[in-house]
Protein backbone atom coordinates (compact mmCIF):
# COMPACT_ATOMS: atom_id res chain seq x y z
CA UNK A 1 0.00 0.00 0.00
CA UNK A 2 1.54 3.45 -0.98
CA UNK A 3 1.96 5.79 1.72
CA UNK A 4 -0.20 8.45 0.68
CA UNK A 5 0.97 11.01 2.87
CA UNK A 6 2.71 14.19 0.67
CA UNK A 7 6.32 15.15 1.76
CA UNK A 8 6.60 18.35 2.74
CA UNK A 9 7.57 21.03 0.43
CA UNK A 10 11.06 21.92 2.35
CA UNK A 11 11.77 25.09 -0.30
CA UNK A 12 8.64 26.96 0.70
CA UNK A 13 8.75 25.97 4.71
CA UNK A 14 12.61 27.65 4.60
CA UNK A 15 11.40 30.56 2.58
CA UNK A 16 8.33 31.34 4.69
CA UNK A 17 10.72 30.85 8.09
CA UNK A 18 13.21 32.89 6.06
CA UNK A 19 11.14 35.39 4.62
CA UNK A 20 9.65 35.96 8.28
CA UNK A 21 12.89 36.76 9.70
CA UNK A 22 13.62 39.25 7.65
CA UNK A 23 10.13 41.14 7.75
CA UNK A 24 9.37 40.47 10.95
CA UNK A 25 5.92 39.38 9.88
CA UNK A 26 4.78 35.85 12.53
CA UNK A 27 3.69 33.23 11.08
CA UNK A 28 0.81 31.99 12.45
CA UNK A 29 1.85 28.49 11.38
CA UNK A 30 3.45 26.97 8.60
CA UNK A 31 0.35 25.66 5.66
CA UNK A 32 -0.18 22.03 5.61
CA UNK A 33 1.97 21.22 2.26
CA UNK A 34 5.22 22.92 4.08
CA UNK A 35 4.71 21.25 7.72
CA UNK A 36 7.26 18.86 8.54
CA UNK A 37 6.41 15.52 9.83
CA UNK A 38 9.14 14.18 10.52
CA UNK A 39 12.32 15.02 12.63
CA UNK A 40 13.87 14.04 8.95
CA UNK A 41 11.55 16.95 7.39
CA UNK A 42 12.10 19.21 9.85
CA UNK A 43 15.99 19.18 9.78
CA UNK A 44 15.54 19.30 5.98
CA UNK A 45 13.98 22.72 5.94
CA UNK A 46 16.56 23.61 8.70
CA UNK A 47 19.40 22.97 6.70
CA UNK A 48 18.02 24.47 3.48
CA UNK A 49 16.91 27.55 5.75
CA UNK A 50 20.53 28.34 7.34
CA UNK A 51 22.28 27.23 4.05
CA UNK A 52 20.34 30.14 2.39
CA UNK A 53 21.73 32.39 5.49
CA UNK A 54 25.43 31.72 4.43
CA UNK A 55 25.82 27.97 6.27
CA UNK A 56 26.01 27.03 9.89
CA UNK A 57 28.92 28.79 11.69
CA UNK A 58 27.61 27.51 14.78
CA UNK A 59 25.51 24.71 16.40
CA UNK A 60 23.05 24.84 19.56
CA UNK A 61 22.56 21.07 20.78
CA UNK A 62 20.49 20.15 23.80
CA UNK A 63 18.70 17.19 25.07
CA UNK A 64 15.60 17.27 28.15
CA UNK A 65 17.63 14.75 30.22
CA UNK A 66 20.86 13.06 30.18
CA UNK A 67 19.53 10.18 28.71
CA UNK A 68 17.23 11.23 26.02
CA UNK A 69 18.48 11.69 22.55
CA UNK A 70 19.61 14.86 21.92
CA UNK A 71 18.19 17.59 19.16
CA UNK A 72 20.59 20.16 17.17
CA UNK A 73 20.09 23.94 15.28
CA UNK A 74 22.21 24.68 12.76
CA UNK A 75 23.18 28.61 13.46
CA UNK A 76 24.42 30.96 10.37
CA UNK A 77 27.06 33.94 11.43
CA UNK A 78 24.40 37.05 11.18
CA UNK A 79 22.92 35.84 14.26
CA UNK A 80 26.13 34.74 15.82
CA UNK A 81 28.16 37.84 18.13
CA UNK A 82 30.64 38.18 19.98
CA UNK A 83 31.97 39.96 23.03
CA UNK A 84 29.49 42.48 24.64
CA UNK A 85 26.23 43.19 22.52
CA UNK A 86 24.01 45.65 21.94
CA UNK A 87 20.69 44.74 19.61
CA UNK A 88 17.85 46.30 18.85
CA UNK A 89 14.71 44.97 20.69
CA UNK A 90 12.89 45.16 17.01
CA UNK A 91 14.25 42.27 16.03
CA UNK A 92 13.10 40.19 18.16
CA UNK A 93 9.03 38.59 18.55
CA UNK A 94 9.68 37.14 22.22
CA UNK A 95 12.95 37.67 24.26
CA UNK A 96 13.43 34.25 26.31
CA UNK A 97 16.92 34.13 28.07
CA UNK A 98 18.93 31.23 28.42
CA UNK A 99 23.06 31.08 29.85
CA UNK A 100 24.64 28.82 28.21
CA UNK A 101 28.09 27.41 27.85
CA UNK A 102 29.69 27.45 24.36
CA UNK A 103 32.93 25.40 23.05
CA UNK A 104 34.88 26.53 20.14
CA UNK A 105 36.39 24.27 17.68
CA UNK A 106 39.59 24.18 16.38
CA UNK A 107 39.63 21.54 14.21
CA UNK A 108 37.35 20.11 12.11
CA UNK A 109 35.39 17.15 12.16
CA UNK A 110 34.07 16.23 8.58
CA UNK A 111 31.53 13.04 7.90
CA UNK A 112 33.58 10.39 7.84
CA UNK A 113 32.12 6.50 7.82
CA UNK A 114 33.49 5.44 11.40
CA UNK A 115 32.14 6.72 14.09
CA UNK A 116 34.35 9.39 16.46
CA UNK A 117 35.59 8.33 19.76
CA UNK A 118 34.80 11.16 22.81
CA UNK A 119 38.68 11.53 22.77
CA UNK A 120 38.84 12.48 19.32
CA UNK A 121 35.55 15.34 19.44
CA UNK A 122 37.12 16.58 22.89
CA UNK A 123 40.84 17.09 21.30
CA UNK A 124 39.13 19.35 18.62
CA UNK A 125 37.91 21.79 21.18
CA UNK A 126 40.27 24.83 21.83
CA UNK A 127 38.40 26.72 24.21
CA UNK A 128 34.84 27.02 26.55
CA UNK A 129 32.97 30.40 26.69
CA UNK A 130 30.42 31.79 28.97
CA UNK A 131 27.48 32.28 26.36
CA UNK A 132 23.69 34.17 26.29
CA UNK A 133 21.24 32.76 24.02
CA UNK A 134 18.18 34.37 23.22
CA UNK A 135 15.44 31.89 22.51
CA UNK A 136 12.70 33.85 19.62
CA UNK A 137 10.36 32.46 17.58
CA UNK A 138 9.36 33.19 14.21
CA UNK A 139 5.30 32.14 14.50
CA UNK A 140 3.21 34.81 16.30
CA UNK A 141 2.78 32.91 19.60
CA UNK A 142 5.42 30.86 21.39
CA UNK A 143 5.08 27.27 21.60
CA UNK A 144 1.57 27.55 19.39
CA UNK A 145 3.18 25.14 16.80
CA UNK A 146 4.02 21.42 16.53
CA UNK A 147 7.45 20.21 17.53
CA UNK A 148 8.70 19.45 13.95
CA UNK A 149 7.97 23.45 12.91
CA UNK A 150 9.81 24.31 15.83
CA UNK A 151 12.58 22.22 15.20
CA UNK A 152 12.65 23.74 11.36
CA UNK A 153 12.97 27.32 12.94
CA UNK A 154 16.36 26.42 14.08
CA UNK A 155 14.63 24.87 17.27
CA UNK A 156 13.59 28.39 18.47
CA UNK A 157 17.00 29.89 17.80
CA UNK A 158 17.18 34.05 17.69
CA UNK A 159 20.79 35.28 18.33
CA UNK A 160 23.61 33.73 20.31
CA UNK A 161 26.53 35.88 22.20
CA UNK A 162 29.54 34.65 22.95
CA UNK A 163 31.39 36.24 25.80
CA UNK A 164 34.90 35.58 27.35
CA UNK A 165 36.23 31.73 28.36
CA UNK A 166 39.58 29.63 28.56
CA UNK A 167 41.33 27.50 26.69
CA UNK A 168 42.35 25.12 29.59
CA UNK A 169 38.73 24.37 29.20
CA UNK A 170 39.15 20.75 30.32
CA UNK A 171 39.52 21.48 33.83
CA UNK A 172 35.85 22.92 33.93
CA UNK A 173 33.00 20.57 35.02
CA UNK A 174 30.39 21.83 33.46
CA UNK A 175 27.81 19.68 35.76
CA UNK A 176 29.13 21.30 39.00
CA UNK A 177 30.11 25.34 37.38
CA UNK A 178 27.88 27.81 38.92
CA UNK A 179 25.93 30.54 37.11
CA UNK A 180 24.32 33.75 37.62
CA UNK A 181 21.87 35.51 35.29
CA UNK A 182 22.01 39.27 35.90
CA UNK A 183 18.96 41.09 34.35
CA UNK A 184 19.85 45.17 34.96
CA UNK A 185 20.77 45.06 38.39
CA UNK A 186 18.49 41.92 39.81
CA UNK A 187 20.10 38.56 40.25
CA UNK A 188 17.38 36.58 38.18
CA UNK A 189 18.86 33.31 38.83
CA UNK A 190 21.39 31.45 40.24
CA UNK A 191 22.23 27.65 39.98
CA UNK A 192 24.92 25.30 39.65
CA UNK A 193 25.01 23.04 37.02
CA UNK A 194 22.14 23.60 35.99
CA UNK A 195 21.58 21.80 32.16
CA UNK A 196 19.01 19.40 31.56
CA UNK A 197 21.47 17.41 29.72
CA UNK A 198 23.66 16.86 32.11
CA UNK A 199 27.20 16.85 31.01
CA UNK A 200 27.58 18.47 27.49
CA UNK A 201 30.34 15.95 26.23
CA UNK A 202 27.92 13.45 25.17
CA UNK A 203 25.66 16.13 23.07
CA UNK A 204 29.11 16.68 21.52
CA UNK A 205 29.85 13.48 20.41
CA UNK A 206 26.40 13.08 19.09
CA UNK A 207 26.52 16.14 16.81
CA UNK A 208 30.14 15.30 15.61
CA UNK A 209 28.37 11.95 14.72
CA UNK A 210 24.53 12.17 13.99
CA UNK A 211 23.77 15.93 14.13
CA UNK A 212 26.27 17.75 11.67
CA UNK A 213 26.45 14.87 9.42
CA UNK A 214 23.60 16.32 6.55
CA UNK A 215 25.30 20.20 6.63
CA UNK A 216 29.61 18.28 6.08
CA UNK A 217 30.32 17.92 9.75
CA UNK A 218 31.80 20.04 12.46
CA UNK A 219 34.27 22.85 10.57
CA UNK A 220 37.29 24.16 12.62
CA UNK A 221 36.15 27.72 14.05
CA UNK A 222 32.44 26.38 14.81
CA UNK A 223 30.97 27.39 18.09
CA UNK A 224 28.71 24.76 20.00
CA UNK A 225 25.98 25.89 22.90
CA UNK A 226 25.09 23.13 24.97
CA UNK A 227 22.05 23.84 26.42
CA UNK A 228 20.54 26.36 28.95
CA UNK A 229 21.41 26.58 32.45
CA UNK A 230 18.34 28.16 33.55
CA UNK A 231 15.54 26.89 31.54
CA UNK A 232 13.80 30.01 29.53
CA UNK A 233 13.81 33.21 31.22
CA UNK A 234 11.40 36.00 28.98
CA UNK A 235 12.15 39.36 29.51
CA UNK A 236 10.73 42.67 28.03
CA UNK A 237 13.27 45.27 26.45
CA UNK A 238 14.93 47.40 26.90
CA UNK A 239 17.31 45.53 29.42
CA UNK A 240 20.60 44.61 30.08
CA UNK A 241 21.55 40.97 30.45
CA UNK A 242 24.42 39.69 32.17
CA UNK A 243 25.29 35.60 32.21
CA UNK A 244 28.53 34.74 34.85
CA UNK A 245 30.28 31.65 35.05
CA UNK A 246 33.02 31.97 37.14
CA UNK A 247 35.25 29.49 36.31
CA UNK A 248 34.84 30.16 32.72
CA UNK A 249 33.37 33.94 31.58
CA UNK A 250 30.87 36.45 31.36
CA UNK A 251 28.69 37.11 28.65
CA UNK A 252 26.58 40.57 28.05
CA UNK A 253 24.02 42.01 26.01
CA UNK A 254 22.01 44.92 26.17
CA UNK A 255 18.23 45.10 24.10
CA UNK A 256 17.21 48.32 23.18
Amino acid sequence: MENDKTACDVASAAGLLLEARRSHVWLRDLPPEARPASMEEAYAVQDLLVQRMGGPVAWKVGSPTPTAEPARGALAANTVHHGATQLPAGGFNVIGAEAELVYNFTSALPVRDAPYGMDEVLAAIGSVHAAIEIADTRYAVWKSVDQFSQMADQMSHGVLVVGTGRTDWRTVDPVNEPMTLWVGDKKEYEVVGGNSAGDPKRMLLWLANVGSRSLGGIKAGDQVTSGSTCGTIFVTAPCSLVAEFPGVGKAELQIS
